[in-house]
């Protein structure tokens, strides 16, 4: 997993009191695994649009790390 991102992750996931485990991996879900709500998904936006300058959700929505990481490269 990008770096960069699993720290924008953990910053979202601190403020719900958890921190993304090691072990995780590219089929993730960002809703079921890690327990993100719209909230939640919103600032990962924000956050990732202004490192990456992109917009993950601008061709609809995203579930998993691994189509974050697609959003990111592709």
């Amino acid at each position: 997993m990008n770096q960069k991102l699993k720290e924008i992750i953990n910053g979202v996931l601190e403020k719900k009191g958890r921190i993304l485990e090691e072990k995780v991996d590219a089929s993730t879900s960002l809703r079921r695994d890690l327990g993100f709500d719209s909230f939640d998904l919103a600032e990962l936006t924000v956050l990732i649009e202004d490192e990456f300058d992109i917009d993950i959700f601008a061709d609809g929505l995203v579930d998993t790390i691994q189509e974050v990481e697609a959003k990111l490269h592709g």
